[in-house]
């Protein structure tokens, strides 16, 4: 499976420009976009968050994205698609990941948008690190692997 040379699959360390992404995938051919806007809320599991970190391992995670784009393109009559996740300090209201679907016809961009995002959860090594007030912790079901014995050893100087 091949993403269309059209599509953008991106991780970002900067604020996502969700209007330039917007505007890239509707075409004059197209009769819907949908879009899916993930940001930052102020809270989880009934504790204030003040804000995320999110950590990937950036090549798997690229070529996961890179994956879902494809097929997309090979199970829904779909145009154009962008896909973009952020990576690192975000703040309360900040967009993490932002999916854009543009088709012909409605169904086929809500389809294969909400396709897109539970696949992204589910399958793209990107991790997610929630402050609070008091304290930390790691998103359930979101723990970044823990290093080899060997990577964690430094040679004496």
């Amino acid at each position: 499976m091949a993403t269309s040379s059209t599509d953008i699959t991106s991780l970002v360390h900067e604020p996502i420009d969700r209007d330039t992404l917007g505007a890239y995938v509707r075409g004059n051919g197209d009769g819907a976009i949908v879009i899916f806007d993930g940001f930052v809320r102020d809270h989880s599991k009934n504790r204030r968050t003040l804000y995320l970190e999110y950590e990937a391992y950036e090549p798997m995670a690229l070529a996961k994205i890179q994956e879902i784009a494809a097929h997309l393109h090979n199970q829904f009559s779909i145009h154009r698609i962008a896909v973009v996740h952020r990576l690192g300090r975000l703040e309360i209201g900040e967009t993490s990941v932002y999916i854009v679907v543009s088709a012909a016809h409605r169904a086929a961009a809500f389809d294969a948008c909400r396709y897109a995002i539970d696949t992204l959860k589910r399958t793209v090594p990107i991790w997610k690190k929630e402050y609070f007030e008091d304290g930390s912790s790691w998103a359930d079901g979101e723990l970044p692997p823990v290093p080899s014995a060997t990577s964690a050893v430094k040679p004496a100087s």
